[in-house]
């Protein structure tokens, strides 16, 4: 190489390097953490369309559609911004009229207040009561008539009050039950029935009736210009009003109307002025004096942070149409910080184990590709920047990068990505390596070897990772959220780990040859022309894959939906922290949780403990998942903590909730990615080399998966949208393994003229097959390492991959190849 090519070839490494480390550095500002990572919570919101006011008859339009989405985006942001929550962020989902919020670092405190927040109305009525009012409600009372839900209290002197039934088990927030109160003691269409909250002293919460006239609305919440909390005179929380300049004469003159000697009284006292918000009744002054300045009070008797609550939602308006939560996922901080450390150990000690074997086993070759590895991880955020670039060309909702000093979120699946590059990244070196010890075996000196080495192995290097490329855009188009973050690290892995192989271990080599060295020695864990007829146990390889599958297929057939996970069936799934020791009770069984439960009337419920996240001196502490039905999320939430919260710790780490309709959509887009994987991968082998090296690999890629879900399935796991990333990795892994076969079939097919097909595969099996298991074990170094550091969290994660590496290096050797030669299989060389 000339000297003037080196020196560009070493400055352009390090201006990448140097940009890669401004783009990273300080890290704690640089890399967003998920929120699976930082704690915090993920909610998905699906807007209703048939909410819209349109003309009669109409549904809604594409436009209005999008205007709707766009306004509800825009008031939600809002909401949030006002209660001060920091770097939440908000994003819409095109084409599926969903809306996305992301806020991390906050605890399940602040995550139910602004649960609450984004899912109010915000609708802000002003409404007359009956001026009969105090009379009907007596004889409400004293003809004992009860809303659904409540129970009569009368104190001891003599007041009648509503109070919960706490044996009531109906939806409260349901519409139905809505007019169900509204309709108790009907009086006429008019008049609907509301309940105000009010705490008695001695007594506790209470409920005073109302009946409000909604036949008309005297103001709504587009007069109120904006709205603080405050405290009255006594100490109690309020919400002081500002309205509008138009609104301050409507309230001025409904004052002036309904005030005592006003005109629409004829000389009575003043009325009640219902203020309702969001069907809930906050208060009901009585209008004495005429109001002017524009100015009102909400008094109620809520806490400091409901008004707050109350007040940022006035402030940003009324959503223009109805929202549903369709997923939710909340996580503690401390399980996040948890994760991160788990997750950091599972990539020191993987990076550890492989440059170790590398160096003990390629010797001076060994130290190039560490030097890589080091290089890998310097550059890593460069390549984090790069892949996030291109890949959200083609993503929507957030999925790009915005500015050239910005990285991508880094999510728990992510972790796993780049704890899995680290064992991939060798890949192409170790291909590089073997044919380099072949050039030397034929007798060549090290400077020819070298260069023949990394020309012979560039088609099978770009063929390999161009599969992997192709699936990690499938994860990134299909999936969403963490997925793709862990597809973002898949690519940024590749991109860079190829760089690094090709372009600074060439230049390494190239130093080498400037020296006295003249050949450079490695390891063999094989001996030297290894001629083992793999293809002779074909019948009984597919037989034992066959016996396999039958065994895996009957065992999920059994659990039938029982091995999907929430993922794809709608569900909620809580993961609580339970603390044994130090003066703490006995811990929970899972009988005793299940007990608990069906006291409840939740009979189907799955019930685990599945690690310790902490240990102490003094005490452990360990995790249980729960998963139920998501309409007994919140009744299992509250039975569990009343239950068990004091004496154990017993505290709520991570909440997941999907909709029914959400785990149709994900189990029909994960279906969808494997298939359109296997689609890419075929066409593209088709093109590279031809059909029947494609129904080959398409023949070892269906195995790996069905055998992976199998197996997997077996261990007594449930499938998730994690599960179907670790599917399509496995696919894209065989699929790399495959290629290296069929390659050096490709090229002893033009060497062996003459020979049958059979001969010649069974012959590149043999010359593969040392990169075939260096890489699996380079691999598993990684995965084994994320089994045994990665946590609960990417454990299940962590298991299919293991599965898939040994099925799917497997498969290269015992179905790939074997199918393929059904189309060849008199064939000779030509």
């Amino acid at each position: 190489m000339k000297k003037n090519n080196m020196l560009w070839r070493w400055l352009l490494l390090i201006g990448l390097c140097a940009w890669s480390v401004w783009l990273a550095y300080p890290l704690n500002e640089k890399i967003t953490l998920g929120i699976d990572l930082s704690g915090g919570f993920r909610f998905v919101l699906g807007v209703d369309y048939d909410s819209l006011q349109t003309e009669e008859g109409k549904a809604p339009s594409n436009e209005q559609k999008r205007q709707a989405q766009d306004q509800a985006l825009e008031v939600l942001r809002n909401r949030i911004d006002s209660a001060g929550t920091r770097e939440a962020v908000v994003y819409k989902e095109e084409g599926t009229g969903r809306i996305v919020f992301e806020i991390p670092g906050v605890g399940d405190d602040e995550r139910q207040n602004l649960e609450d927040l984004i899912k109010r109305p915000a609708v802000l009525e002003f409404r007359l009561v009956h001026e009969e009012n105090d009379q009907l409600v007596a004889k409400l009372l004293a003809d004992n008539i009860v809303p659904p839900g409540y129970r009569m209290v009368t104190t001891p002197e003599g007041r009648k009050y509503y109070q919960l039934d706490a044996d009531f088990t109906g939806d409260r927030g349901s519409e139905e039950y809505r007019f169900a109160v509204a309709d108790t003691g009907r009086i006429s269409p008019r008049y609907e029935l509301m309940l105000q909250k009010e705490n008695v002293e001695t007594y506790g919460e209470m409920y005073v009736p109302y009946y409000i006239d909604f036949g008309r609305l005297l103001l709504s919440g587009t007069a109120i210009k904006s709205a603080r909390p405050d405290y009255d005179e006594y100490g109690q929380v309020q919400v002081q009003l500002s309205m509008t300049g138009e609104g301050s004469k409507q309230f001025f003159q409904i004052t002036k109307d309904y005030s005592k000697d006003g005109a629409e009284n004829k000389g009575k006292e003043g009325r009640l002025l219902a203020i309702i918000m969001d069907d809930t009744l906050y208060s009901a002054p009585r209008l004495n004096d005429v109001i002017a300045g524009g100015s009102a009070l909400i008094s109620g008797q809520f806490t400091y942070e409901e008004a707050a609550s109350l007040s940022a939602a006035l402030n940003s308006g009324a959503l223009p149409v109805g929202i549903e939560i369709l997923m939710q996922q909340s996580v503690e901080p401390t399980l996040g910080r948890e994760s991160v450390n788990q997750g950091v150990r599972a990539a020191i000690y993987g990076l550890a184990a492989v440059m170790i074997f590398m160096l003990g086993y390629y010797l001076i070759a060994g130290v190039v590709v560490n030097v890589a590895l080091i290089l890998d991880a310097i550059l890593l955020p460069w390549g984090m920047f790069v892949a996030a670039g291109i890949l959200g060309i083609f993503g929507s909702g957030g999925g790009a990068v915005a500015n050239i000093n910005a990285l991508p979120t880094l999510t728990l699946p992510g972790i796993a990505g780049l704890v899995l590059t680290i064992g991939m990244a060798v890949d192409a070196n170790v291909l590089i390596f073997e044919r380099i010890r072949e050039e030397q075996k034929a007798g060549k000196r090290l400077a020819s070897a070298v260069k023949a080495g990394y020309e012979k192995a560039f088609s099978t290097i770009f063929d390999a990772n161009i599969t992997t490329l192709l699936v990690a855009f499938i994860l990134y188009t299909q999936g969403s959220g963490p997925i793709r973050g862990f597809a973002v690290m898949l690519t940024a892995g590749i991109l860079v780990s190829m760089f690094t192989a090709l372009f600074f271990t060439r230049m390494g080599f190239d130093l080498i040859t400037r020296t006295s060295i003249d050949k450079i020695k490695m390891l063999s864990i094989l001996p030297d022309n290894l001629n083992f007829n793999f293809l002779s146990k074909d019948k009984i390889a597919l037989s034992l894959s066959a016996l396999v599958f039958i065994g895996t297929a009957v065992n999920i057939g059994m659990k039938g939906k029982d091995v999907l996970g929430i993922d794809f069936t709608g569900g909620a799934s809580m993961l609580y922290a339970v603390e044994e020791g130090a003066g703490k009770a006995e811990a929970p069984t899972e009988d005793d949780i299940r007990a608990i439960l069906t006291a409840q009337g939740i009979q189907e419920a799955v019930i685990q403990y599945q690690t310790q996240i902490e240990e102490g001196a003094e005490s452990t502490q360990r995790t249980l998942q729960v998963r139920v039905d998501s309409e007994h999320s919140q009744t299992s939430q509250k039975a569990l903590l009343d239950t068990f919260g004091e004496s154990n710790g017993f505290k709520l780490l991570q909440l997941e909730e999907i909709g029914p309709q959400v785990g149709e959509e994900l189990r029909s887009k994960g279906i969808k990615a494997i298939l359109f994987a296997l689609l890419g991968i075929v066409i593209y082998i088709t093109l590279r080399f031809e059909f029947a090296f494609a129904i080959g690999t398409i023949a070892a890629l269906a195995h790996d998966v069905l055998l992976t879900v199998g197996l997997y399935c077996l261990f007594g796991r449930q499938l998730s949208l994690p599960i179907v990333a670790a599917l399509l990795t496995i696919v894209g892994y065989s699929a790399n393994d495959t290629i290296v076969v069929f390659d050096r079939i490709r090229e002893d097919l033009k060497l062996l003229k003459g020979k049958p097909y059979r001969e010649i595969a069974n012959i590149s099996i043999n010359q593969t097959l040392s990169r075939t298991l260096l890489t699996s074990v380079t691999t598993l170094f990684t995965v084994v390492m994320l089994l045994i550091f990665g946590g609960g969290a990417i454990f299940d994660f962590a298991l299919a991959l293991c599965i898939g590496v040994l099925v799917g290096t497997y498969s290269s050797i015992f179905v790939a190849t074997p199918v393929m030669l059904l189309w060849h299989k008199e064939d000779k060389a030509a």
